[in-house]
């Protein structure tokens, strides 16, 4: 074999970690610039408004407290959610068909707990925080995803003008 072939064999033998770990890489920064159709994690240096959610069932039906929150374009939330319940619930923020979506692959995973940008799980007496950027305008929703809790009232409107 030629010297200049062999060399471009080796070159090629050590840049290949390279070229495999790139569209690890690209994947990796991509997950961290993850787009959300309600908006987008808020931004700890930035000031927020608090809203306080709280979670609890009572009668056979399940309920946010409020229910309904109105937000302005480009504002920035800090959810201050608390479980005042005696069970499990979750607070997580999405569109409806997002959401509706997810609680139909909660059904088959009903032990999927959440903790993420867009949504937390919490047990009995717990309390937690979301911080929110609301980029987009529309109708958006939080809602419990553990199964029969939506179906029992468990759902909240946004609106972002």
């Amino acid at each position: 074999m030629p010297i200049g072939s062999a060399f471009a064999i080796a070159v090629m033998i050590a840049l290949l970690p390279l070229t495999l770990a790139l569209p690890v890489s690209r994947a990796l920064s991509h997950e961290k610039h993850k787009t959300f159709a309600a908006g987008e994690p808020g931004d700890a240096e930035k000031p927020a408004r608090v809203v306080q959610i709280t979670m609890s069932e009572a009668d056979g039906a399940m309920m946010f407290v409020p229910d309904r929150v109105e937000v302005r374009r480009g504002e920035q939330i800090r959810f201050v959610l608390r479980n005042d319940g005696a069970l499990d619930h979750e607070f997580v923020l999405a569109t409806t068909a997002e959401n509706l979506a997810h609680a139909e692959m909660m059904k088959q995973h009903p032990e999927m707990e959440h903790d993420d940008t867009n949504g937390k799980r919490l047990g009995p007496g717990q309390a937690s925080e979301i911080l929110w950027r609301f980029s987009k305008s529309g109708r958006f929703e939080y809602a419990c995803l553990i199964p029969g809790h939506r179906e029992a009232g468990m759902v909240g409107t946004i609106i972002v003008k």
